[in-house]
This record gives C-alpha cells, sequence and structure tokens, in this order.
C-alpha cells in the first residue's frame, strides 16, 4: 500500500475525456486510444481520487492500464463475446438475476464510480428498468417469493452509486423479507472513491438485521490508500465482514510479487482476499487476459510466500455452472 496523504477530492469529481486523463498524467497525448465511435459506447469515466494514485508520466502504471481506453480494445478475438458468462437470458423483474442456488444477485443500477475497461458488464443492457424506479417493488416481490433465498448480492453498475436514501429504502425492504439472512454488496466504488463511505451510509448498513457482507474490489496494492484505509475502517465498525476480489490482469498485477503485495496490503485494512478471477472474457477485454496455466503457476508463487488466510481462490465462471469454478494448481 502506497503511503499517501488522503486526497481531499469531492466525491463525484472525475475525469471523462482521455485528453484530460492524459494531461493529468503528464503523458504522451499520441498515445494510442479507442476510436470514438467505440469509446462513445463504453466512455471513460474515473475519478480524481483514484487518479491521484496514479504515477505520473508512467504509460504502464497498472491504476492507468485498467481504465485507459486503449485502441487495442477495437480488435477482434474468437471466443469474447457481449454477454461472457449468460447473465442476459436470467434477468428477472426488479434486476433480479439467479444464477446460484440459495443466493440471488439485484443489479441495481448501470452506473459505476468508474469504467474498468475489462469489465464483464460493459455491454449489459443497462437501459431496462431497474429495481431503483418505482421504490424496488418488483425486486422485493421478486425475492420475497422464493424462500429459497437466504442471501441477497447487490451488484450494478455499483450498488454504491446509489444515494443513501434509494439504498436505504431497498436494505429496508430487504431486512422485512423473513428467509433472507445476509446482504452482500459488492463494489469498487468503495475502492475508487472511498469519500462514498459516509456517515449516512455506515448507519444505513448497522441498522440491517441482515448479516453484512461487503465484498470490494481491488487489484492492485497501489489503490489503497489512507482514504480507502479509513472506508474500511467504518465499514468495520458496523460489523460488516470485508472481503476482496480481484481479475488477473495482464501487466496489471499478473506477477507473484504484485499478488502477494495486494494480499498484505488488503490484510492491513482488515480485508481478506477472497476470489482472484480468471477474467470474463468480454469483447474489448482480450488484452488483459492471463491464462489458466499461468494463473495456476502464480497462485502456486503466492502459496509459498504467503499464508494460506492471504490466498485468494482462483476462479473462473462458466454460463449455467451452478457455481463459480475452482482452478486447481
Amino acid at each position: 500500500m502506497d503511503d499517501l496523504a488522503p486526497v481531499e477530492v469531492a466525491r463525484g469529481a472525475c475525469i471523462r475525456r482521455p485528453a484530460e486523463l492524459l494531461a493529468e498524467l503528464g503523458l504522451d497525448p499520441s498515445l494510442p486510444q479507442l476510436d470514438f465511435e467505440r469509446l462513445q459506447a463504453f466512455p471513460l469515466r474515473v475519478p480524481r481520487s483514484f487518479v491521484a494514485r496514479m504515477r505520473r508520466g508512467d504509460p504502464r502504471d497498472p491504476l492507468f492500464l485498467q481504465v485507459w481506453p486503449a485502441a487495442r480494445e477495437a480488435d477482434r478475438h474468437g471466443g469474447f463475446g457481449r454477454d461472457p458468462v449468460g447473465e442476459w437470458p436470467q434477468r428477472a423483474a426488479g434486476g433480479v438475476i439467479r444464477k446460484y442456488r440459495g443466493r440471488a444477485l439485484v443489479v441495481t443500477t448501470g452506473a459505476c464510480a468508474v469504467h474498468c475497461r475489462y469489465c464483464f458488464r460493459r455491454h449489459y443492457p443497462y437501459g431496462d428498468p431497474f429495481g431503483a424506479r418505482g421504490g424496488w417493488r418488483a425486486t422485493l416481490t421478486e425475492l420475497a417469493a422464493d424462500a429459497s433465498l437466504e442471501e441477497v448480492i447487490l451488484s450494478g453498475g455499483d450498488p454504491l452509486s446509489l444515494d443513501d436514501d434509494k439504498l436505504a429504502a431497498l436494505i429496508h425492504g430487504l431486512n422485512a423479507i423473513p428467509h433472507l439472512r445476509r446482504l452482500r454488496l459488492h463494489t469498487r466504488t468503495a475502492v475508487v472513491e472511498p469519500q462514498r463511505v459516509g456517515d449516512r451510509l455506515l448507519a444505513v448498513l448497522a441498522q440491517s438485521r441482515l448479516t453484512r457482507v461487503v465484498v470490494l474490489h481491488t487489484n492492485h496494492a497501489n489503490e489503497l490508500d489512507r482514504s480507502v484505509a479509513a472506508a474500511c475502517a467504518g465499514l468495520r465498525q458496523v460489523s460488516c465482514l470485508l472481503l476482496n476480489q480481484s481479475v488477473l490482469l495482464a501487466d496489471v498485477n499478473d506477477s507473484v510479487e504484485a499478488l502477494a503485495a495486494l494480499s498484505q496490503a488488503l490484510c492491513d485494512l482488515g480485508v481478506l482476499p477472497y476470489y482472484l478471477h480468471v477474467m470474463d472474457k468480454v469483447a474489448g477485454a482480450a488484452h488483459f487476459e492471463v491464462d489458466s496455466t499461468r494463473a495456476a503457476w502464480l497462485m502456486r508463487g503466492l502459496a509459498a510466500c504467503c499464508p494460506g488466510y492471504l490466498v485468494p481462490r482462483l476462479v473462473r465462471e462458466r454460463a449455467g455452472a451452478a457455481a463459480k469454478e475452482w482452478i486447481g494448481w
């Protein structure tokens, strides 16, 4: 974890133009980038608080590479598609997706604080109605009707893109469904824009009767500064179990040293590594792919230098599978 002072950046302050990002980082303005038409379909968006953690003048910075709309996104690769994990046909009312027994995922919003270029939902049809419209009625009705559900997973986009009142209304409704036991919230926003984790959000979580699990999405130790540490401390204070999931990305974290540094930095913040995902084969992200053979080699190296509780499970997701597939190493 870089020892940086807290970044004083207002919530919502972000960079949306490639030229502005390059200028902010002192990078060559001619750096190859995605053409205008394709960029419009999945635009650049990165909070200034996240940009502040990038190394100036370094086009290979691992944080920069995750958000830069590289020209290689336009390349075509066999086996890469728009719905890599087969979610689209499984959508139900209110943004509910059922993939695994006893759990349901709610796509709460299409918005996210950052547009990661490897995102497996970068082509998701977010124009369809979401639960946030109509006071979550359709979402809660769908969840209440299935007594086999014990856990609800809030996803997106990013659920922390919702304002606190909308999120509070959803969580209040979930509290009233008797068969639910756990609330899991997956977020990248708490890492790239940790100012979002404020007193009101913490109070909403603290008041829930459900067991709360917050899964952060962090890929590199340099993402974790003092402002993220403060957000994690707040979440722990309201009895949230903190886990982390990462995506294995070429030139970002595909080394034993990078993965070990990430696990150790997470532990310092009271966060346990949970999953390391082999990247979903989403169109536009093939240049990030790390094959399973190399992934297994990296995991053996990580296990040799870290205690077992700091070694995440190496997994992939396959459309129609009953669970995530563990990759042996």
